[in-house]
């Protein structure tokens, strides 16, 4: 009786084959997303609150130090709406590359046993950030309606926005959680990186707060584009395009960057996790 032979080769680079092996896993990828939003909140006190209770904390000592003490401008809004429009932004960012680096780290028994393609790990990590996030867009909603802010048009831009968000997530977060395997103390570097990266970002004050002289530095920072276009979709201010447009290549540049990175070492993850 004859018997088939199936060698299975590493490849090198991209190629489009991947995305229809990830298509045919997809069941997979919806049973981790469901197990790790079902970890997170089991056996817990708070719950689902915790998704409030973080940015809302937040958002009361940022609008008590930045707006009242400090004195920060708000783009003429006022600013506890002003900084938790930017900040629901920044926790889903900060939470989807925290949890996705770690992702392969936390599966290290499913990718020494078993074969199954490693970029769902990730994936799956930033699907629990994502229901974070609608939770804290209910409470958005609440403080927009209790400053008399009503939506214009621009909120149906606001799916364009976040899923620019998600990409540039996704991108640093499969380069981070390769980084981490191979190099085990990166991972205390990652929350310094984005404690730093929050004060450098338009979250608890405008882009106009910025003196113009040194202003075009900040538009080398991918989020610009996409924590500016939130706020301004839920707001109605002003869209910065030009902000978008540059946020949007260097999101794309990072989200190749990452996945080359990825892959090149994926043939190691289940040698030396």
């Amino acid at each position: 009786m004859d018997q088939q032979l199936t060698i299975i080769r590493p490849r090198r680079g991209w190629h489009p084959s991947d995305l229809k092996e990830l298509w045919r896993y997809r069941e997979l990828l919806t049973a981790l997303s469901l197990r790790d939003i079902k970890v997170r909140y089991k056996q817990t006190i708070l719950g689902v609150a915790w998704a409030v209770i973080q940015p809302l904390t937040t958002m009361l000592i940022f609008s008590f130090i930045f707006g009242r003490l400090a004195g920060i401008p708000s783009d003429g809004f006022p600013y506890p709406v002003f900084v938790f429009s930017g900040l629901l932004a920044w926790t889903f960012f900060s939470s989807a590359v925290s949890t996705s680096s770690m992702s392969l780290l936390s599966a290290g028994g499913m990718i020494s046993k078993v074969y199954f393609p490693r970029l769902l790990l990730p994936l799956s990590a930033i699907g629990v950030s994502v229901v974070d996030f609608t939770i804290t867009v209910v409470l958005l909603f609440l403080l927009m309606v209790f400053y008399s802010i009503v939506p214009t048009w621009q909120l149906l831009l606001f799916p364009v926005f976040f899923a620019g968000l998600i990409v540039l997530a996704l991108g640093l977060g499969v380069w981070l959680a390769a980084v981490n395997v191979a190099y085990r103390d990166f991972r205390f570097v990652v929350p310094f990186m984005l404690q730093i990266t929050m004060y450098l970002t338009p979250v608890i004050y405008p882009v106009s707060f910025i003196p113009e002289q040194v202003r075009w530095v900040i538009y080398f920072n991918p989020l610009l584009g996409w924590i500016s276009g939130i706020r301004a979709s839920f707001l109605g201010s002003p869209i910065d395009w030009y902000a978008v447009g540059t946020s949007l290549t260097l999101t794309m540049i990072i989200l190749v960057i990452g996945l080359r990175y990825f892959q090149k070492a994926e043939r190691r993850f289940a040698d030396i996790i």
